[in-house]
């Protein structure tokens, strides 16, 4: 399990606060400007023909705003919600349960979609195209199946993997979202509206100082606001103005772009013990201590994003933009495997 401050994926402690601070309409949700307009249209046109909204596939990295979006969608058709995750259904019977329970117009938001089995996938399948499911009756030569209207209903599915994704189940998905990471402007919009709804006093500078090291995460941004708020009212009477912040998030070995102690380890590796690369993974997990599956999914991704690795056919190279933001000088032999994988 990921315990790092960093990580969007989801912890015990964003339990509560997120409870509180998600926006409730699509007015108040910030970012995602696109994929807002397309769902107005869509929630306005399902509404003037008092029909359920077509099912619907968010994806994304952890920690964008999927659960949150769901049930605004939820909420703007004037419908209940129900929160399941692909892991919690272990049998068709399970999800056969779940879906014989909704109402008509009811959102069911599925968590983590690609997780589900491909015997409870198959069960899924008739209630998005037909709102039926088949329900088998006996067992062996006397087995016989029957056939169960369901009321029609608005399937939400999240994923952080979507080409993980059968192909049989993505095609029944009339509306697909992808979700992009935020900006720090939108970042601090939402940081300044978690601060005013949880009571911090904080300067717009230091609000944006806590946006530009999030990550392009709202979920981790919001944690930070959390972090930096105790050490506020701890070191400055409850004030977070711009030199707080940093000294917060300093304390908290955060640097100007959001890499944590972690992320600037694994790039010191690379630089100190093999040149920048070409490294391997499992070489780096074992150089590292980290699991090279963590190394890949949790860490390598952001600094992808910045553009301080490199994946090649021979493993991980650190590119010019690491060696500047780790402030090392980079080798001759290191620019000249850069020009080669180029």
């Amino acid at each position: 399990m990921d315990d790092r401050l960093m990580t969007g994926s989801y912890m015990a402690e964003d339990s509560s606060v997120e409870q509180t601070l998600r926006p409730h309409t699509l007015k108040d949700y910030v970012g995602q400007q696109a994929v807002k307009s397309s769902l107005d249209i869509y929630i306005q046109a399902a509404l003037s023909r008092h029909d359920a909204l077509d099912h619907m596939l968010l994806y994304g990295p952890p920690g964008l705003g999927k659960t949150t979006l769901a049930c605004i969608v939820a909420a703007e058709m004037g419908q209940n919600i129900r929160v399941t995750s692909g892991p919690a259904i272990e049998r068709p019977g399970d999800l056969a349960s779940i879906l014989s329970n909704l109402n008509a117009g009811d959102v069911l938001f599925i968590d983590e979609i690609h997780r589900l089995s491909r015997q409870v996938e198959e069960v899924l399948y008739p209630a998005m195209e037909d709102y039926a499911i088949d329900i088998m009756i006996g067992k062996g030569p006397t087995a016989r199946s029957i056939r169960v209207d369901l009321p029609k209903f608005t399937l939400v599915g999240a994923t952080t993997r979507a080409g993980q994704l059968s192909a049989p189940l993505r095609d029944r998905f009339g509306m697909l979202f992808r979700l992009e990471m935020y900006t720090p402007e939108e970042l601090r919009q939402i940081v300044e509206r978690s601060a005013g709804i949880l009571g911090v006093d904080a300067d717009p500078e230091g609000l944006l100082e806590i946006a530009r090291r999030s990550r392009g995460t709202p979920r981790i941004a919001n944690r930070m606001l959390k972090r930096v708020r105790d050490y506020a009212e701890v070191k400055a009477g409850g004030h977070i103005s711009r030199d707080i912040a940093r000294e917060a998030l300093a304390l908290l070995d955060v640097d100007e772009l959001g890499l944590d102690k972690v992320d600037r380890n694994i790039l010191s590796c690379m630089m100190d013990k093999f040149a920048g690369g070409p490294v391997g993974l499992d070489t780096l997990a074992a150089t590292t201590g980290e699991d090279a599956v963590t190394i890949e999914d949790v860490y390598e991704p952001y600094l992808m994003q910045l553009g301080f690795l490199m994946r090649t056919p021979r493993g991980r190279v650190c590119t010019p933009a690491a060696w500047n933001h780790m402030k090392k000088n980079m080798p001759a032999s290191a620019e000249a495997q850069i020009r080669m994988e180029i």
